[in-house]
């Protein structure tokens, strides 16, 4: 199965992204999720946006509920995480239950891994025993569904896999992010956006969320594809109790929805503060 192409999806709605992060390390604690922040940057260096993120224990029903809704979604979606073949890597196979399809050794999975004992061995001045038991339990990383296809990685050669929509990667960063980056590029280029999202806000001080609401929703009518959004504060350190009202989208769109925004809260008779820009 080759991976997706732009027109998988031009004929619908535009594709959403989504993230999911497997592994008890995240929800324990014992690490500190850096996917998140990274893929939110990745994506928006090509005018994208990340639409949710699941995090998911090393639960294999959890892990095949939450593939499963991956799958049906038709939405962009990356996996990081639980791919090796240890115990507690559920992944692989969670993605064949939520498939229905078994896991097979992939011809160019099995290809790459050996080639990496092979370096393996050569760097530490071993021979290569391909039948040696550990490297045939090494084979197991390269188990993936039917019909699924290879993701690249530079770092160890491992590959990653696509089935349809939902890349899967390593949980290690240095592997991950180059392996995310090579799909947005050469499955997706013709989704990325070359005027990348814009906000644009203003602190306002002494109103309502509710008060405000019938101007944020008429803006979003009037100016189709600009999300207005509102994130209010009780304690900010700088500006104390506010509510940070502003419009995000397209640059062009953005520049027309800002100043009719500003314009509404005249009526509300409500004090500004500093305008933000965010790009």
């Amino acid at each position: 199965m080759t991976n997706p192409t732009v027109s998988d999806h031009s004929t619908a709605r535009s594709p959403s992204f989504g993230l999911i992060i497997i592994g008890d390390e995240i929800l324990s604690g014992k690490r500190a999720d850096k996917h998140l922040p990274k893929v939110i940057d990745l994506l928006k260096a090509r005018g994208l946006q990340l639409a949710y993120a699941d995090y998911v224990g090393d639960a294999p029903d959890r892990i095949t509920a939450t593939l499963k809704r991956a799958f049906a979604s038709g939405d962009i979606v990356f996996s990081c995480g639980g791919i090796g073949a240890t115990p507690d890597d559920h992944t692989r196979q969670c993605a064949a239950r939520a498939l229905g399809l078994e896991l097979v050794l992939h011809a160019q999975a099995e290809a790459l891994i050996r080639e990496r004992m092979q370096d393996t061995a050569r760097e530490q001045g071993l021979p290569y025993e391909p039948e040696r038991s550990d490297n045939i339990h090494r084979l197991n990383m390269g188990m993936f569904p039917v019909g699924a296809s290879i993701i690249p990685n530079p770092f160890n050669k491992i590959a990653g896999f696509s089935f349809g929509s939902v890349h899967f990667v390593p949980g290690f960063p240095v592997m991950a992010w180059p392996m995310i980056e090579w799909v947005l590029d050469t499955a997706y280029p013709g989704l990325h956006r070359n005027a990348v999202w814009i906000e644009k806000s203003v602190i306002v001080y002494g109103a309502m969320e509710a008060t405000l609401t019938p101007l944020m929703e008429h803006l979003e009518q009037v100016y189709a594809g600009v999300k207005v959004f509102s994130l209010p504060s009780v304690d900010h350190p700088e500006y104390g109790r506010h509510i940070e009202l502003g419009v995000k989208g397209e640059p062009s769109l953005v520049e027309q929805a800002y100043p009719a925004l500003l314009a509404g809260l005249q009526a509300f008779d409500a004090r500004l503060g500093p305008e933000l820009v965010q790009k």
